[in-house]
């Protein structure tokens, strides 16, 4: 593969990163609101799922947003390797 196919496919990975961890925050966000709006019929199993629930979709989002900002890296320094080898 050249460097113009990995940089887009990276810039691809990025992306999508992005989006999922975007869409889990919201999902973990909406799980949140279900735990702190008062509801007299929820049980505690019920209350500690949805807990668990949100924990989890904000620790993948989280997750993803690492691996967005790695991708991020990468392709910034294969940019500014590109950038040294065309001065030489």
């Amino acid at each position: 593969m050249n460097v113009k196919t990995q940089a887009k496919n990276l810039f691809e990975k990025m992306v999508d990163y992005k989006r999922f961890a975007t869409v889990l925050l919201a999902v973990g966000a909406f799980f949140y609101l279900g735990v702190i709006i008062p509801n007299e019929t929820r049980s505690v199993t019920d209350l500690n799922m949805m807990i668990l629930s949100s924990m989890s979709f904000l620790a993948v989002s989280f997750l993803f947003f690492i691996q967005s900002k790695k991708c991020q890296i990468k392709l910034s320094e294969m940019e500014d390797s590109q950038d040294m080898q065309m001065k030489k």
